[in-house]
């Protein structure tokens, strides 16, 4: 269980209770205007409707995955395939993402925390303007879900 506090105008109010209790199982909101008067604060005690997804560990996302190898040749070779400024599909963006996280968590096994983790959080970071999922998460391991869902889809 977990308290949300919302500030919204009075005009939204009922839009904004009527999605909480949407996406919780909310108890009574309660409503006080705040001191300018201007806007109200919603109160109320929630818990998820669902038990969320678990994580999945790198180990879990990327058991099915190809070598690393032959993920970069992928990668370079739907690149040099594309029309110059293209946009690519989702699919690149994912296993590009993917192979990124990858390298980067090679690195951290080997004690080495460089520009690979940097790189592979900015890639991530970009998945998640793609997909705009609505979730507020750590970006590394949205891909791994995803990567993970994707392959066994695939299967």
């Amino acid at each position: 269980m977990f308290e949300i506090r919302v500030i919204c105008t009075p005009a939204d109010t009922g839009h904004v209770v009527a999605a909480l209790d949407r996406a919780f199982t909310a108890g009574t909101v309660s409503v006080y205007p705040t001191k300018d008067g201007q806007q109200n604060r919603l109160y109320l005690r929630a818990e998820h409707r669902e038990q969320p997804e678990p994580w999945p560990t790198p180990e879990e996302a990327y058991a099915l995955a190809p070598n690393i190898i032959s993920e970069i040749d992928w990668a370079a070779r739907t690149v040099a395939d594309a029309a110059c400024f293209s946009e690519l599909e989702r699919e690149f963006y994912l296993r590009k993402a993917a192979l990124l996280d990858r390298i980067a968590l090679h690195g951290e096994s080997d004690g080495f925390h460089d520009d690979a983790a940097e790189t592979a959080l900015e890639a991530a970071l970009f998945l998640l303007d793609v997909d705009q999922p609505g979730v507020i998460c750590d970006p590394r391991a949205y891909v791994r879900q995803q990567y993970a869902r994707t392959l066994t889809h695939n299967q």
